[in-house]
């Protein structure tokens, strides 16, 4: 079920889509993050020479979150080009489960067709978080 940001967060990844550093891949990603703060906090990816070296939408936008001085996502909404759901990758996927509650929905949209809703759960089941060590 859309959430009622889902608007907002869909503009704001876009923005900040439009505005990533590609050059390699021409694959723009926007990820637009409702932080517990009630603002919203947008990262698109950055592309660099040597590969690994590059950021991806989803840690870009959890950089601003923390940065902005929120600590807790409440709601990830990415978007990329194409009609295929463009999901966070599996390391992007750790990423938000450290700050994200496992009921947190991540809204993955391919520009061009349906937008896909799944919790971090759903996207990274089994997974290993900050209770494990005792946070």
């Amino acid at each position: 079920m859309p959430h009622p940001l889902d608007p907002q967060l869909l503009a704001a990844a876009e923005a900040v889509r439009a505005r990533a550093y590609a050059p390699y891949s021409n694959f723009q990603v926007g990820t637009a993050i409702l932080a517990d703060d009630g603002k919203i906090y947008v990262g698109c990816n950055v592309e660099n020479a040597a590969y690994p070296v590059g950021n991806c939408a989803e840690p870009s936008a959890i950089a601003a979150m923390l940065a902005g001085g929120a600590r807790r996502i409440k709601r990830v909404y990415t978007t990329g080009p194409g009609t295929t759901p463009v999901t966070p990758c599996g390391g992007c996927r750790q990423r938000i489960r450290e700050f994200a509650d496992q009921d947190v929905v991540v809204v993955s949209h391919g520009i061009d067709g349906t937008p896909l809703e799944q919790t971090i759960a759903q996207l990274l089941p089994h997974s290993f978080g900050p209770e494990f060590l005792g946070r």
